[in-house]
């Protein structure tokens, strides 16, 4: 089989696992899975057909090491933020390099500052390194409790984690607020900021910190291509940071981790026009059709500024959890210590429709 041959089989699909995927709107699902898969936080979408075509082109060139396209990929992420090449760091998704940034600190000891609840893998990943770690509850606008975080962090040595918006909870901390910190913090106090959800945010308060990145060495800003960009199962993300940070990062990541296929489908992905704008707006009809619902039955839920939302649960959470698993939806696993609460990520528009029908049934027997 030539390679013009492969491309047209299902056998490049099959590698992909992307065999009766489309590009959709707001009609079906983008698999045929009966299952509805409401609890991961991905695009439901699907790659966009530039980034498709772009990875099984790749696909033919695998048995290609890919530097050439690390360093592709690297010129257009620094093109898109304005910075150069030398303060992109790439990685096997974006919790790759938040690893690296606890390991890069861990001879300095200090302590790894981060809310409750938060995204748990820096949490996870100190683990072996041993640092200790201070959980800050989240403040009375489930934001980053930033004074409380100062207090702990101190003169450092530290790591402050910041995910905005926060993950589970869909909410916004102020990014004035975050600026004032960085602008009074020692360098020895190290800010790792998790953009993953950068893309969804439309509410003026919010701006990226990588404007912070070429003044500051202690602020490395992390970005995923698993949410927005529908490529959750290819593993690509990247950090950046000042030249001297990101050559010290670099030094805890393998110098191959990010695959042909992955990088090729990045970099269609970031040249779509169409891509951003479009998930968008199904993730803006998806989710007023979750909140539609939540209002009629009286549920509350955070304002969301991500494709996901955090609203109550009138009774067990498990319970809960186990019913939707038993209508074939997955939701959320519980987030300590938010256990009246369950975290929903937004499907299509159809796909909420199917959520809403199954939550209405659930009011019905007294269940919610």
């Amino acid at each position: 089989m030539d390679r013009r041959d492969f491309l047209r089989t299902g056998a490049a699909l099959g590698v992909l696992g992307i065999a009766g995927r489309r590009w959709v709107g707001a009609g079906t699902s983008a698999t045929d899975d009966a299952t509805l898969w409401l609890n991961w936080n991905e695009n439901p979408m699907g790659l966009s057909p530039t980034a498709r075509d772009a990875a099984l082109q790749a696909v033919a060139r695998a048995n290609r090491y890919p530097d050439a396209s690390r360093a592709e990929l690297a010129t257009a992420v620094a093109k898109l933020h304005g910075v150069g090449p030398e303060n992109v760091v790439l990685g096997c998704g974006s919790t790759q390099i938040l690893r690296s940034i606890v390991a890069s600190q861990a001879a300095a000891g200090g302590v790894l500052v981060l809310a409750e609840p938060t995204f748990e893998a820096m949490a996870r990943y100190q683990r072996p390194f041993g640092l200790e770690v201070e959980r800050v509850p989240l403040d009375s606008r489930y934001a980053h409790d930033l004074a409380r975080m100062k207090q702990l962090a101190g003169q450092g040595p530290a790591v402050v984690y910041i995910c905005n918006p926060n993950n589970p909870t869909a909410t916004l901390t102020p990014s004035a607020e975050i600026d004032t910190w960085i602008r009074e913090a020692p360098e020895s106090v190290l800010f790792a900021i998790d953009e993953a959800y950068f893309e969804y945010v439309e509410d003026q308060a919010y701006w990226s910190a990588a404007k912070w990145i070429l003044e500051r060495p202690n602020v490395v800003v992390t970005r995923t291509f698993s949410k927005i960009y529908g490529m959750a199962g290819l593993r690509l993300g990247y950090a950046l940071a000042q030249k001297k940070t990101a050559r010290l990062l670099r030094e805890f990541l393998s110098a191959d981790n990010a695959n042909g296929v992955a990088l090729a489908a990045a970099k269609a992905a970031l040249a779509d026009g169409e891509l951003l704008s479009k998930s968008r707006k199904i993730n803006r009809q998806a989710k007023g059709i979750a909140t539609a619902c939540l209002d009629e039955l009286g549920i509350g839920y955070l304002p969301s500024h991500g494709n996901f939302l955090m609203h109550e649960i009138r009774g067990d959470l498990e319970a809960y959890i186990q019913r939707m698993r038993e209508h074939n939806i997955r939701v959320g696993r519980p987030f300590s210590p938010m256990l009246e609460f369950n975290r929903l990520s937004l499907g299509l528009p159809n796909e909420m429709e199917r959520w809403v029908d199954t939550l209405r049934g659930f009011r019905a027997q007294g269940w919610v």
